[in-house]
């Protein structure tokens, strides 16, 4: 068995730190009833198994350029949804767009090195 590469290790740390700050989101929106901290710890909650997942599968190339452009979008926006609630401001104009469409990006990147994937064992 190899041991872990790199980008493996970044998406397992990855997963652990959005699954905490999901919780922990989760409860500072319940207890102020903040909407954007909501979805923030939803997507954080939601993605956190994907990039586990990501970070225990051996991957090729473009399995890892996916789950890095997944984590940069739910880094982004999720980021700009807590800056908004706490300081008031966005993180940068547009950044919650941007960081949604990396989410696609990043999701039909993985469907597609699925595909890419199989065909290449045929």
């Amino acid at each position: 068995m190899q041991p872990p590469g790199r980008w493996s290790r970044v998406f397992v740390t990855a997963a652990g730190l959005c699954g905490a700050a999901g919780v922990a989101l989760s409860a500072a929106a319940a207890h102020n009833g903040g909407g954007n901290l909501a979805t923030a710890a939803q997507f954080l909650l939601l993605h956190a198994p994907a990039l586990l997942v990501l970070g225990l599968v051996a991957g090729g190339q473009l399995m890892r350029s996916a789950g890095a452009v997944l984590l940069v979008g739910v880094l982004l926006f999720c980021g700009d949804l807590v800056m908004r609630h706490y300081a008031g401001d966005r993180l940068f104009p547009l950044a919650a767009p941007a960081g949604g469409a990396l989410m696609i990006l990043g999701w039909l990147a993985i469907a597609v090195s699925a595909l890419t994937r199989s065909r290449a064992g045929r």
